[in-house]
């Protein structure tokens, strides 16, 4: 009698379960990769593998909606109609005069805004200052234009960024070309615990955040410099100084700044017109969606360490001023511009102090710091699960050093 043939189905079966170990040991083989500095990297070099995340819906919504937008709205159309509003913001403006005029006979004309009216001081109509004005309010008009989400904003980073400061290094157009390595450097006090100066100094591109100083900590922290990246709050600061000071790594290292307030670009048109070397705001769709991804993060920490209903988030986090960090637009930035990004200075320890450079032990309310360190985790470990990006972006490999 002959034997009955094997049933097809377990031939079948045979087949797709020896496709899958070997499909498992090619990947794991391709993406378990060594860093050219001998740091941590993981799946964030990967190229043509499909990962289709899942994102949780609720947050994705909660993440797109600021109740602070319709604030910066209003204040924007204030601004452009010339209508100051507050105190805070006539103290930006003295310090826009006061940089215009360089310094010359600063206290009386500090003491002329002083008053509690909202109108725009009539000095503005004096020639010396009107072509200021028009410069800031065309520079307004045109961010706030800018101002919305757009997912694709990551692919358009090396063309907004790198390719102007290429043109002041080099005299000409930028080329597309990535730089090959970017380390962005934070200012946690756990650098002071390591001696990575010379590793930081290797890389092609420095990024240093808020103007950390680096005198005296060059072991730890190095001592090139390639980007300054602030906030518009620190630009603000340099205002007081003569022409608006805010060089600490040398005149000629490029700074990169985010707009905290409206008004700060009161500010900027001010110092931009002393410099010779580039002072570059971000482009607003790269704030916007900074901005939706680390509320992404904040929400799914908060969901998962108290298990509260997602709308209480706002009861922790006072949504009116929250806000990410210098360190993570910074980050991103590198993650844009960068064909392998290093991270140093970025994590808290009970022995350290916030700041290695000041004294400050405490952290800002107004970031979530560990939700960020999640973040920068999955940049190492599975870029796929960041939300808010195009699938069209490939991420470089990022490493952490701590």
């Amino acid at each position: 009698m002959k034997r009955p043939p094997r049933p097809v189905f377990s031939l079948l079966l045979m087949a797709v379960l020896a496709v899958t170990l070997a499909s498992r040991a090619y990947l794991r083989r391709h993406f378990e990769v060594e860093s050219g500095f001998g740091g941590i990297v993981g799946m964030a070099g990967a190229r043509g593998v499909v990962q289709v995340p899942h994102f949780d819906p609720m947050m994705l919504r909660l993440a797109a909606n600021y109740s602070s937008d319709a604030k910066f709205g209003t204040e924007i159309e204030q601004l452009l109609e010339g209508n100051f509003g507050s105190r805070a913001r006539y103290r930006t403006f003295a310090t826009w005069r006061r940089v215009a005029d360089h310094h010359r006979d600063v206290k009386r004309r500090v003491s002329s805004l002083s008053g509690s009216s909202t109108a725009l001081p009539t000095t503005i109509n004096n020639p010396r200052f009107y072509r200021y004005w028009l410069d800031f309010r065309r520079n307004l008009h045109e961010w706030s234009r800018k101002r919305r989400f757009d997912d694709v904003i990551m692919l358009d980073l090396v063309k907004l960024v790198k390719g102007q400061l290429d043109a002041y290094v080099n005299g000409s157009v930028g080329s597309d070309r990535k730089y090959k390595s970017c380390a962005v450097v934070g200012n946690s006090g756990i650098l002071l615990e390591r001696s990575y100066g010379e590793l930081i100094d290797g890389h092609e591109m420095v990024i240093r955040l808020n103007n950390a100083r680096i005198g005296g900590y060059e072991r730890s922290v190095g001592s090139k410099t390639s980007i300054s990246f602030i906030n518009s709050n620190i630009l603000h600061f340099c205002t007081r100084r003569e022409r608006c000071y805010c060089h600490p790594y040398g005149i000629d290292t490029p700074i990169v700044m985010y707009i905290c307030q409206p008004v700060h670009l009161l500010d900027y048109t001010a110092c931009n017109s002393t410099y010779s070397s580039p002072l570059l705001i971000t482009d607003p769709r790269f704030d916007m969606l900074c901005a939706r991804i680390v509320k992404y993060y904040s929400l799914k920490r908060f969901a998962e360490e108290t298990g509260r209903d997602l709308v209480e988030w706002d009861k922790v986090h006072h949504e009116p001023e929250f806000h990410y960090s210098s360190g993570m637009q910074a980050v991103m930035l590198a993650v844009g511009i960068c064909d392998r990004v290093s991270l140093f200075g970025f994590g808290k320890s009970n022995t350290t102090k916030h700041h290695y450079h000041t004294n400050q032990k405490v952290e800002l309310s107004l970031h979530d710091y560990l939700a960020e360190y999640d973040l920068y985790h999955d940049l190492v470990e599975r870029p796929h699960a960041i939300p808010f990006i195009s699938n069209k972006f490939r991420f470089p490999p990022v490493a952490i050093y701590q």
